[in-house]
């Protein structure tokens, strides 16, 4: 299933004067952004510090070598400053990577004069960036969130045990904290580690802190997978909601406390109106995503993490007919825009190299048969990771799913020949 251009009142042609749009951030997450503001008919191009990005492989646009904006700011403050002059028009700026949005509000006085992007929105996605404001900004605006405490020290980690109900977990402040040590720290390119007991909460606090010792300690949300909601929505300069649908999660990757790898469309006005209600009140301008639960304690939708950005989930909105990236880029050019709600109410949105990675786990804990698997692929569905029109990145995915279902035959044979 490929997202279609929906029929709506926003589907105005691309004026030669518009601008071009520059995506920060070239994981798949900007590629899929990039493609769909290029079928709009837009001159796209993305910028990433990390050249092993599939955006540096994609058909939809070019993607430039930049900086890192956290090891060398000054560099990726020039760096863009001279993309913007090359590009010429004040080409529009659009986060699809945490690590750019705290770039792009650091430096927000000297981008503006470069680039379009929401320049008066900037210091609330900032805050909302990290970990170590975003509860604290839900809990004052009538958001609920799980009881959470900024831990620094071992003592900070004891004093949040004491009253905790188990399991709780500990996670980063910013992700990619724990993407900068080695592959071969246990916690390498992990979101979370979960703890049963106080003593394990003790000793997988004494592991993280090698990385960075302040961190996130928080109660679960109780409740299965299912119980996951996905808020997505674009936010005009004036506060004005321009679009929104709301998602269930079906899969996620790892089990329990993973990131999506299956969402299909839901009805749910109560935590629509919690979500809507949050981001209305803290002013928020342009995209953004926030994971919500249900608590099937007390049936309370709390909030698992915000993010302000295009994010990988965002893309299942261009499959509701709710295009974000577009009704963005019409929002900051100026250009009138008529909201639009969901459409299509029977798709699944599949990131394919987090499902083949979670199909084991959900078979092994009983919560998936063989007929349900098939079932949560019968169309219609539409891939994040999979797009036979950008055949180069498709191929990498191919390859690797190819790699991840061989790999245990392959140790399975050779563990045999040794004995």
């Amino acid at each position: 299933m490929r997202p279609q251009i929906p029929s709506d009142v926003n589907t105005q042609k691309p004026r030669p004067e518009w601008p071009s749009v520059v995506i920060t951030g070239a994981y798949q997450t900007g590629v899929v952004l990039m493609r769909d503001l290029r079928r709009r008919g837009l001159k796209v191009c993305a910028v990433d510090c990390n050249p092993q990005q599939p955006g540096f492989k994609t058909v939809y646009g070019k993607t430039y070598l930049c900086p890192n904006p956290d090891d060398d700011p000054s560099g990726w403050l020039q760096f863009m400053i001279g993309l913007g002059e090359r590009l010429g028009g004040k080409p529009v700026l659009i986060a699809s990577a945490d690590q750019f949005v705290s770039a792009i509000a650091a430096d927000a006085a000297k981008l503006r004069d470069h680039f379009v992007f929401c320049d008066a929105g900037v210091s609330i996605q900032a805050l909302l960036a990290t970990k170590r404001r975003q509860y604290s900004i839900a809990e004052d605006h009538g958001l609920p969130v799980p009881r959470t405490s900024f831990v620094g020290s071992l003592d900070d980690v004891k004093a949040f045990a004491a009253a905790a109900t188990f399991p709780s977990l500990l996670k980063p402040i910013h992700f990619r904290d724990w993407q900068k040590v080695a592959p071969s720290h246990p916690l390498y390119g992990e979101k979370l580690t979960l703890a049963s007991s106080a003593d394990e909460l003790l000793a997988k606090y004494s592991l993280a802190a090698e990385i960075n010792p302040e961190m996130v300690a928080q109660e679960i949300i109780q409740g299965p997978d299912t119980a996951k909601l996905v808020y997505l929505s674009c936010y005009s300069r004036d506060g004005r909601r321009l679009g929104n649908c709301m998602l269930r999660q079906v899969r996620t990757m790892p089990i329990d406390f993973g990131s999506a790898s299956i969402v299909e469309p839901v009805d749910d006005p109560e935590a629509d109106a919690v979500a809507d209600s949050f981001l209305r009140g803290v002013g928020y301008q342009g995209i953004c995503e926030l994971e919500l639960k249900r608590d099937t304690r007390d049936g309370v939708v709390r909030l698992i993490e915000a993010n302000p950005r295009y994010s990988v989930t965002s893309d299942a909105a261009t499959y509701a007919g709710v295009e974000l990236g577009w009704l963005h880029y019409l929002d900051l050019i100026g250009e009138k825009v008529v909201p639009v709600g969901p459409g299509p109410k029977e798709f699944r949105h599949i990131v394919l190299s987090r499902d083949f990675g979670c199909i084991k786990q959900y078979r092994k804990a009983g919560l998936l048969t063989w007929g349900e698997l098939l079932r949560s692929y019968r169309p219609p569905v539409g891939f994040f990771d999979f797009d036979i029109h950008d055949w180069r990145v498709t191929l990498d995915t191919v390859i690797g799913l190819t790699k991840s279902l061989l790999y245990p035959v392959y140790r399975a044979i050779f563990r045999r020949s040794g004995q």
